[in-house]
């Protein structure tokens, strides 16, 4: 079940890097830069969930939250620069079910956006989660958080199980090294494309005859590509 998202912030990049990380997680993400575009959508399109920034021009996080439980319930994440506990309270007067002072990790985003919408939208829930993926001989179990080679588990690092889960959640798209970087590590880590090419390399060493499906794309970056 894809989950249609507003994302309402009026910095782009900060729309970008919710935009990609919960898009790669299953999210249908739409944009507005203020609060007055962000009622225009909604007056047209049943969203259920939105994330919501305060400090906004034309219209401010707080007076659209004012204006959208009027006459909806549908649940909202306040993103925010701003963590004093009086601003935490006034949120959660207005009825948001959520509050996230940046910068924050797009990991925890994902996670509290998950736990809001199991919470608010039961009825959506799938009914059966896959926790297992497998691609001939390889698995990734991610519940148990390891990856698997002809029943063999892998010894692999944390972060090299991130990349290698990730990849294999999302097969056959080519991602840049930035956006792994982003998608895996976060968006606040500091460090360099190096990073990707290094755990990279590590990974088809683990997987030996299976090192070919984690292709180079040229000039873009990797992709998971297992053989049919």
């Amino acid at each position: 079940m894809n989950y249609k998202v507003l994302v309402v912030d009026d910095e782009p990049g900060i729309r970008d890097v919710i935009k990609e990380y919960m898009g790669v997680s299953g999210f249908e993400i739409t944009e507005s830069e203020d609060g007055i575009s962000a009622l225009n959508k909604l007056y047209k399109t049943d969203f259920d969930l939105i994330i919501l920034d305060v400090m906004m021009p034309k219209m401010d996080g707080w007076s659209l939250c004012r204006e959208i439980r009027k006459s909806s319930s549908v649940p909202v994440i306040m993103l925010t620069a701003r963590g004093e506990e009086y601003d935490k309270l006034l949120g959660f007067e207005l009825g948001v079910d959520d509050y996230i002072v940046k910068p924050f990790s797009p990991k925890e985003l994902v996670a509290r956006a998950k736990a809001v919408l199991n919470r608010t939208h039961p009825e959506k829930t799938q009914e059966e989660i896959k926790t297992v993926i497998t691609f001939g001989h390889l698995s990734v179990d991610l519940d148990g958080r390891n990856v698997s080679l002809a029943e063999q588990k892998l010894q692999l690092t944390p972060k090299e199980y991130d990349l290698m889960s990730f990849l294999m959640q999302n097969p056959n798209k080519a991602f840049s090294r930035e956006q792994l970087l982003t998608s895996v590590w976060g968006f606040d880590f500091y460090g360099d494309d190096r990073t990707v090419d290094t755990h990279i390399k590590m990974l088809r060493e683990h997987l030996g005859n299976y090192r070919s499906w984690i292709v180079t794309v040229w000039g873009i970056g990797y992709k998971f590509e297992p053989e049919k």
